[in-house]
C-alpha cells in the first residue's frame, strides 16, 4: 500500500551513522535529514520557495492543530496539505498525541483513546487511534504516525510499562484502519528511560510491521547524557534496512548525537521559536542577536554561513529589526536559523560518505566550545 522506499547507501566506517535516501509519492530526501515545523500548515514566517531556498526537503504538519482548526475535511476538499500549501514535497503529519500529552489537565487517557478540550475555545473532543488515522488520510500527507501515549518524565516504571502497553495496542488499531494507497506509516517506540521497556516496545512494533520506527518520548524534560545514552541503547533494538526517527529534538548537539546513534530523521520547533526570540544558531554556538554589542556589528550573523540572511545583512541590522519588533526579524532570523540546521544535515551527511564523521563530531564541538554557546 504504501509507495515508500528506504535505502542506506552507506555507513561511516568508525561510527553508527549512515547515510540513507527516502522515496515518497512527493520526492525522494536524502538523509540524515531535518523536517522543519509547519504546526498549521505553515513554517512560521516562511514561504514554501523560502524553504526550498533553505534546503528543506520535507516539513512536519500537526494533526492535533489542523484537526481544531481550520478541519482536516476541509484540507482534504481543498486538495490536502500538498495542495492546500503549496508544498510540492514530502510532507510528515505527527499523529496529535504529544500535543494532547501536553494539555495536561485538558486531557484524559482511555483505552479506546483521549477526551480532551480544546486549548482554542475549551470545546470537547475525542480522539482515537482510528481518528488520527482517519484524519491524516484527510491531510494527504506522505508519512503519518500511529497515536500513542507520551509519557512524562521522571515517571516510575509501572506507570511507563502500563503507557508503552496501551501505546502498542493502539498501533495495532492504527495499522488495522490505514486504507490511503502511498501514504507510509510509522510506528513509535515508547518506554521512558528504561531501555528494557524501550527494548520491547520496538520488538512489538516489529511485530506488528511498519514501513519506519520513530522514538517518542524523549526532549520531555529529561538531562542530555540521559537523552544521548537514550539513542546509543535504541537504535539497536531497531532494524536496519528501514528509516528511523527521533521525534521532536532539535538542539544541534542533539542531532549531531543522534547521528552517531544511527538515526535518519530529525524534528523540532526549537530553530524557528528561538529565531522569534532573537536565539540565533552558527556554526560557532548560540548568538543572542538582542545584545547590546551588536548594536554597530556590521559582520554578518556567521561568517561561515551561506544563507541569504549571512550574504545581506548584518548584526547591527538584525538587531534594530529585533528590537524595534519589526515582523521582517522574525522572518530573517527564522531563514538564518533553518538553513544552519538543514546545512548542518549536509555537512553530516558527505562526513558519512568520506568516512568522517567521527572528526565531524569532534571538530562541531571543537569550533562550538562552552556547550555549544556563544555569550
Amino acid at each position: 500500500m504504501s509507495s515508500l522506499t528506504f535505502k542506506v547507501l552507506h555507513r561511516d566506517s568508525s561510527t553508527s551513522a549512515r547515510l540513507g535516501s527516502l522515496t515518497t509519492t512527493h520526492g525522494t530526501i536524502d538523509t540524515p535529514i531535518f523536517m522543519p515545523v509547519g504546526t498549521q500548515a505553515t513554517v512560521k514566517a516562511m514561504t514554501p520557495e523560502e524553504l526550498r531556498e533553505a534546503g528543506a526537503q520535507i516539513i512536519l504538519a500537526n494533526t492535533y492543530h489542523l484537526y481544531l482548526r481550520p478541519g482536516h475535511d476541509l484540507i482534504g476538499r481543498l486538495g490536502g496539505l500538498h495542495g492546500f500549501m503549496n508544498w510540492k514535497g514530502p510532507i510528515l503529519t505527527d499523529s496529535g498525541g504529544f500535543q494532547v500529552f501536553s494539555l495536561g489537565e485538558l486531557r484524559k487517557i482511555s483505552e479506546e483513546g483521549v477526551s480532551f478540550r480544546s486549548h482554542l475555545d475549551g470545546s470537547t473532543h475525542f480522539i482515537s487511534p482510528e481518528t488520527a488515522i482517519r484524519i491524516q488520510e484527510s491531510l494527504g500527507s506522505d508519512i503519518i504516525m500511529c497515536f500513542d501515549e507520551c509519557p512524562p518524565y521522571p515517571a516510575e516504571y509501572g506507570y511507563v510499562r502500563r503507557s508503552m502497553e496501551l501505546t502498542g495496542r493502539w498501533a495495532r488499531r492504527c495499522k488495522a484502519v490505514h486504507r490511503r494507497e502511498g501514504q507510509a506509516l510509522f510506528g513509535i517506540v515508547q518506554g521512558g528511560m528504561y531501555p528494557d521497556l524501550r527494548r520491547q516496545s520496538a520488538m512489538e512494533m516489529q511485530e506488528i510491521g511498519f514501513d519506519g520506527y520513530a522514538l517518542g518520548g524523549l526532549s520531555v524534560g529529561e538531562e542530555k547524557p540521559v537523552m544521548h545514552e537514550m539513542l546509543n541503547q535504541c537504535a539497536p533494538f531497531l532494524p536496519e534496512e528501514q528509516p528511523r526517527y527521533v521525534m521532536g529534538i532539535g538542539a544541534p548537539e542533539d542531532l549531531v548525537e543522534a547521528i552517531n546513534a544511527g538515526f535518519d530523521m530529525f524534528d523540532c520547533v526549537m530553530p524557528t521559536r528561538n529565531a522569534r526570540n532573537g536565539m540565533l544558531f552558527t556554526s560557532r554556538g548560540r548568538l543572542n542577536i538582542k545584545g547590546a554589542a551588536y548594536a554597530e556589528d556590521q559582520s554578518p550573523v556567521d561568517p561561515d554561513c551561506t544563507c541569504y540572511v549571512c550574504r545581506n545583512y548584518s548584526r547591527a541590522y538584525l538587531r534594530h529589526l529585533f528590537r524595534s519588533r519589526e515582523i521582517l526579524a522574525s522572518r530573517l532570523n527564522t531563514w538564518h536559523n533553518l538553513h544552519y540546521f538543514l546545512n548542518l544535515m549536509a555537512e553530516a551527511r558527505k562526513a558519512i560518505a568520506e568516512d568522517r564523521f567521527k572528526q565531524f563530531r569532534a571538530d562541531f564541538y571543537e569550533r562550538s566550545q562552552n556547550g555549544y554557546r556563544i555569550t
